[in-house]
C-alpha cells in the first residue's frame, strides 16, 4: 500500500488531490490536461484575476497587502509569457493551474488566497468570453477591411458588363459591380451578427464559483465594470454551464466561411480558360508538379475546403452540449480547440481574401462577350412587348418562339433582322435594338437593388457611408 507521505509528494502541485488514495496515472494526466491549448488565455486569465483581487480587497476579504502582492506578481507572470519564458507544466493541468502555481511560488500565501470566492469553472467561462469578445471585434475588423477591396473593385467596374446567372445558365445581363456588391451585402449581416453575438459574450461568469455562487461578500458588478462587461450572468448554474456564446460565435463564422466558400467557387469558375474572366494574381496560386501550364487557384479552393472544416466545428460544439446536465461538466474543456481553430481560420481568411480581391485582374471583354451568348436580353425583349401592349404570358411565348428560331439560326436575338422578328409579333419595331443590347438591358433596370450603371455608382455611395461609420 502506498505511503501517505509519497502519495503527497506526487500529488504535491494538484490543488484537489486530499480527497484522492493513489496519484492520476502519466496517461490521464495528458488525456485530462488542457495546457497545451489553452494556454491562450492566459493573458485573459490574469486580467480576470487582477479584476477578481482587487474586488476581493475592495469587499475587505482579503488584505490590501496581498492585492498588492497579486498584482505585482501577476504582472511579472505576464511579463514571463510575453517574453516565452514562462514554463508551462502539464502536470498543472491547464492555464489557470500553471498561473496559479508560478505566483504561490512567486508571493506565497497572498497567491493561494487569490482563488477565495471563485472556481475554475467561472474562471474558465470568464477567459473564453474576454478572449472571444477580443476576437470578435478582430472579426467585424476584418469583415470591413474585405468590404472595402469588394467597394474599391465594383467601383473600378460599375458598368462592367457580365452574365448573371441562374442554374448556373446564362439569365440576365448584370453589371460586375452589382455582382461585387453582392457579397458586401452578404458580409454587411455578418458584421451585423457578430457585433450582435458579441452583446451576448460580453456578460460575467466571474462570482457564479462551481455552480451556486459563494458565500462570501462578493461585488460582481464591480468585477464586471473593470473587466469591461455589460453586466453579469443572472443564473450561476448557467453561468458555469453556458456555452452557446461560443456556439454562436462559431455559427457566425460557418456563415461567413459560407459565404466567401461561394465567392470562392465563382472566382475557381472565372478564373478557368473556359470563362477567363478574372485574373487571380500569382501570389495567390501554385503550379503543377508535372503540368508545366497550370495555375491554380489555390486560395479560393482552401477557403472552400476551409468552410467544411469550420461547419464541422459548429457541430462538434452542437453536440459537445446537447447532452449535458446542469452544470459544469468536463465535456466542456472539448469547446476550446474548435473554437480556437474556428477563429484562427477565419480571421486568415478574411485577411488573405481581402488581399487576393486587390490582385485581381478583370477581362472585361471576355465578361462582355459571354453576356452577349445564351441570349441574356431575352427578358429584355418580352419586357418591350409587354409595353407595347402585350400580356406578359403571351409576350413570353413569343420571345420563346424568337429564341427558338435564332437557335436554328446560330445567332443572337440581337442579330435577327427586323422583318423576322416582326413575324413572331407585329408590335415589334425598329425601337427593338435598343433594348437588346447589353447597354440598353443594364440601363433599364434603374432602381434602388438594380444593376442599373447609376444604381450600382449609388450603391457604392451608400456602402462607403457604411465603411466610414
Amino acid at each position: 500500500m502506498q505511503d501517505k507521505s509519497d502519495l503527497a509528494k506526487s500529488n504535491t502541485d494538484k490543488v484537489w488531490s486530499g480527497r484522492f488514495n493513489e496519484p492520476v496515472s502519466e496517461l490521464v494526466k495528458r488525456y485530462t490536461a488542457s495546457v497545451d491549448f489553452d494556454k491562450r488565455l492566459a493573458t485573459f486569465d490574469i486580467q480576470g484575476s487582477l479584476a477578481h483581487s482587487k474586488m476581493l480587497g475592495a469587499q475587505g476579504i482579503i488584505s490590501q497587502e496581498d492585492v498588492a502582492k497579486i498584482a505585482q506578481g501577476l504582472n511579472e507572470i505576464l511579463q514571463e509569457i510575453e517574453a516565452g519564458q514562462f514554463e508551462w507544466r502539464l502536470d498543472l493541468e491547464d492555464v489557470h493551474l500553471n498561473i496559479e502555481k508560478r505566483l504561490t511560488d512567486k508571493i506565497g500565501d497572498a497567491g493561494k488566497r487569490l482563488h477565495t470566492g471563485r472556481s475554475r469553472n467561472d474562471q474558465v467561462s470568464t477567459d473564453v468570453r474576454l478572449w472571444l469578445r477580443a476576437v470578435a471585434d478582430d472579426v467585424i475588423a476584418g469583415i470591413r477591411k474585405l468590404q472595402n477591396s469588394i467597394v474599391d473593385l465594383a467601383e473600378a467596374h460599375f458598368d462592367t458588363a457580365m452574365p448573371g446567372f441562374t442554374h448556373l445558365q446564362v439569365a440576365q445581363p448584370v453589371t460586375f459591380g452589382h455582382h461585387l456588391l453582392a457579397y458586401f451585402e452578404m458580409l454587411q449581416r455578418d458584421a451585423a451578427r457578430f457585433s450582435d453575438a458579441r452583446k451576448r459574450i460580453n456578460r460575467l461568469p466571474l462570482g457564479a464559483a462551481a455552480l451556486a455562487g459563494t458565500s462570501y461578500p462578493i461585488d460582481r458588478e464591480m468585477v464586471a465594470k473593470e473587466l469591461g462587461f455589460d453586466g453579469v450572468c443572472e443564473n450561476s448554474l448557467d453561468a458555469v454551464s453556458d456555452r452557446d456564446f461560443a456556439i454562436e460565435f462559431t455559427a457566425a463564422a460557418a456563415l461567413v466561411m459560407t459565404h466567401l466558400s461561394r465567392f470562392s467557387e465563382e472566382l475557381i469558375l472565372w478564373s478557368s480558360p473556359r470563362f477567363a474572366f478574372v485574373d487571380i494574381a500569382d501570389r495567390f496560386c501554385t503550379g503543377s508538379s508535372i503540368m508545366p501550364q497550370k495555375k491554380n487557384p489555390d486560395v479560393p479552393e482552401l477557403v472552400r475546403g476551409k468552410t467544411g472544416r469550420v461547419t464541422g466545428h459548429l457541430m462538434a460544439l452542437l453536440t459537445l452540449m446537447k447532452s449535458q446536465p446542469l452544470a459544469y461538466n468536463k465535456d466542456n474543456q472539448e469547446d476550446k480547440e474548435p473554437l480556437f481553430d474556428t477563429a484562427d481560420t477565419l480571421l486568415v481568411t478574411l485577411e488573405i481574401y481581402a488581399d487576393m480581391l486587390r490582385g485581381i485582374k478583370v477581362n472585361k471583354e471576355a465578361m462582355r462577350k459571354a453576356a452577349t451568348e445564351g441570349f441574356a436580353t431575352a427578358t429584355d425583349l418580352a419586357d418591350y412587348l409587354v409595353k407595347k401592349g402585350t400580356p406578359f404570358r403571351d409576350a413570353h411565348e413569343v420571345v420563346a418562339l424568337a429564341v427558338r428560331h435564332a437557335v436554328d439560326k446560330g445567332c443572337d436575338l440581337s442579330d435577327l433582322p427586323l422583318a423576322e422578328l416582326q413575324k413572331f409579333s407585329a408590335q415589334i419595331s425598329e425601337d427593338v435594338y435598343q433594348v437588346l443590347t447589353l447597354e440598353g438591358s443594364l440601363a433599364s433596370r434603374n432602381h434602388v437593388g438594380g444593376t442599373a450603371p447609376a444604381q450600382v455608382k449609388q450603391a457604392i455611395a451608400r456602402a462607403r457611408k457604411v465603411l466610414a461609420a
